[in-house]
């Protein structure tokens, strides 16, 4: 009876268990809402005061934005004042994926696909391609060039397509197409790879840029400086009012050198001239200066394609033409000269004492060789013609291969050049190097000798190739620009001044900022002596030997024709084929215009040069000149 436990005692024990448990409980709870607090309080701490600035920047940044603005783009004169390129208003229609959901993008691509007429998948690829680039602010191009009534009703249903806006933006126009396209270029879309390069210049990702001819030298002066507006938008990124603005300054505008008339007369006279030719160059310049007065390339192309949105049609057709008509073989192609490069054979002669004005050598219309490492083998090299007993004069009027073929490698008891010296003279003429000119795409051409035949080929020098090269022939690789400098180097009696297409930048008051006149110049190392025995050969030439088709009434003209063979024979006439080449001067006595003339399947005296003669008469004999120096 005493063991037993009374029951006041169970139930007071029990009752403390459960208030222990009551009380732990609770106590865990307020940790647990402490912690919690103290986790909120924390992230809200840490919203507002670490990252506070940044999101308050975003918040501030989905009601302001800062929207960059084109800076006019430089308009492009010739040296008479025409104007070459100038811009047109177009409408562009784009999306800013900030602005749009993505679970509203679906349904305003089909609306807007359907405003502008074309698929709404593609409208979905170009949104969101942009996303993923992490581009979200810049304005997406979906259509460009954009009909004005078209442009007003997707203005008009604006609110019903958020994100979409409307922008008008400049576009180039090209009057003169094809005729100026190698020399103006042309502007086009920023690509990925030159933004990253551009950005940190101020660059946006929606902006143009100049991609060839002076548009591309010349962008930093074309392009301007680019401004700023901030304006207030809605929730759909529609513009409520500009809140600040900071003004553009447009782009400085150029005055070309190039004299139109001059340039569409010489285009005419070499399309006429090259008949069945697949391509063709001429360029005039004045050597008084370094000014290119004209200069084409055929075929050409219409660089209005590429304004807006490119004429994929038309780019397409272009890019399978075999003649390349993107190419600017001006500055661009390469090929053998011909004779014209005993211009520098002989003035190279002259000026190491090889030869001078009375050195005599007759022409039987060949020279036969014995092979330096096996006599068993002999070569022939021709004459065009057995021209009989010549001295230096007659050598140059009648383009001997034999006389220069001595003055090049020499024969028996004939001492030559030897192909350093020759090669040297040549790189002094400027061959083997850029010229310089302010257009992109120039290229080097070649200047053979025998280090690089060996490096290239693994074959020694012959006496052969000397030949070869002096004559314009061989390996040796010229550029019609660099046949020009170097005609103007004799005109200038030894002097070479860099040619150039841009005469100056001027600003929007037609000031000029900087004037490009005697960019550069050097002298050659041949006596302004010895290069008047030279041009005196190429004025009696034109007088009577091989260039008389370029002979015009009233104006001495000194020139020299050319004509390249290069490739495998052809088996059906037993010929390799052969370009046409023709460089000169006028007048004589106080040179004022160089001129160069190639054409691809033309040979010089009958092709190249009369058209030579054309433009020549053209530039002295029109009714209306520009005047001399303008």
């Amino acid at each position: 009876m005493f063991n037993r436990v009374p029951r006041w005692r169970v139930k007071k024990r029990r009752n403390i268990d459960e208030e222990t448990l009551l009380r732990v409980k609770f106590i865990v709870f307020r940790v647990v809402v402490v912690a919690a607090f103290l986790s909120l309080l924390g992230q809200v701490w840490h919203l507002q005061v670490v990252e506070g600035t940044t999101y308050q920047k975003k918040a501030e940044y989905n009601r302001l934005r800062v929207s960059p603005l084109s800076a006019k783009r430089g308009i492009i004169y010739d040296r008479g004042g025409n104007i070459l390129v100038r811009n047109v208003p177009s409408f562009t229609v784009a999306v800013v994926p900030a602005d749009l959901s993505k679970e509203q993008q679906p349904q305003v691509a089909a609306r807007l696909g359907k405003l502008l007429g074309m698929p709404a998948d593609k409208v979905t690829a170009l949104i969101d391609e942009r996303r993923t680039q992490q581009f979200l602010f810049a304005p997406v191009p979906i259509q460009a060039e954009v009909p004005p009534e078209v442009a007003f009703t997707v203005r008009e249903r604006l609110s019903e397509l958020p994100g979409v806006t409307v922008l008008v933006e400049p576009m180039r126009y090209y009057p003169e197409g094809e005729l100026m396209s190698h020399i103006l270029g042309y502007v086009g879309r920023i690509s990925a790879e030159e933004y990253d390069r551009l950005k940190d210049s101020g660059y946006d990702l929606n902006d143009e840029l100049g991609k060839m001819g002076v548009e591309a030298t010349y962008e930093k002066a074309l392009r301007g400086k680019p401004g700023r507006e901030q304006v207030e938008v809605n929730a759909n990124g529609l513009k409520l009012q500009t809140i600040k603005a900071w003004d553009t300054t447009p782009g400085q505008n150029l005055v070309l050198s190039i004299d139109l008339d001059l340039q569409r007369k010489m285009m005419q006279y070499l399309k006429e001239g090259m008949e069945d030719s697949h391509f063709a160059a001429a360029a005039a310049m004045d050597p008084r200066t370094g000014e290119v007065l004209a200069t084409v390339s055929i075929p050409s192309y219409d660089n209005n394609i590429f304004s807006g949105s490119v004429k994929q049609d038309k780019l397409a057709a272009l890019l399978k033409d075999p003649w390349r008509p993107l190419f600017n073989y001006t500055i661009s192609g390469t090929f053998p000269s011909g004779s014209i490069f005993k211009i520098v054979t002989g003035s190279a002669a002259l000026q190491e004492g090889v030869a001078v004005p009375g050195t005599e050598i007759v022409s039987t219309g060949q020279i036969s060789i014995a092979n330096q490492y096996d006599p068993s083998i002999v070569y022939t090299f021709k004459d065009w013609a057995a021209l009989g007993r010549l001295d230096f004069y007659k050598a140059i009027a009648q383009s001997s291969d034999v006389y220069f073929y001595y003055l090049a490698g020499g024969f028996r008891d004939f001492k030559g050049l030897g192909i350093e010296r020759l090669a040297r003279y040549a790189r002094e003429f400027g061959l083997g190097g850029k010229t310089g000119i302010d257009l992109p795409g120039e290229v080097e051409g070649l200047v053979p000798d025998a280090i690089w035949k060996d490096r290239v080929k693994g074959e020694p020098w012959m006496t052969g190739d000397t030949y070869n090269m002096g004559i314009g022939q061989g390996d040796l690789l010229v550029t019609p620009i660099q046949m020009l400098n170097m005609v103007q180097a004799v005109a200038n009696r030894g002097v070479i001044r860099k040619p150039q297409v841009v005469r100056q930048v001027v600003d929007a008051e037609g000031r000029a900022v900087q004037s490009l006149q005697d960019r550069g110049m050097r002298k050659i190392k041949v006596s302004p002596g010895n290069l008047d025995i030279v041009a005196e050969g190429m004025r009696q030439a034109v007088e009577w030997g091989t260039a008389t088709l370029a002979k015009i009434p009233g104006v001495t003209v000194a020139g020299k024709t050319g004509t390249a063979e290069w490739g495998p024979i052809d088996p059906a006439t037993g010929y390799r084929p052969y370009h046409g080449w023709f460089v000169g001067f006028a007048p004589f006595d106080n040179p004022e215009i160089a001129i160069v003339v190639f054409v691809e399947k033309g040979k010089g005296a009958l092709v190249a040069t009369p058209i030579a003669g054309k433009i020549l008469d053209y530039y002295f004999h029109r009714e209306q000149p520009v005047a001399k120096g303008q």
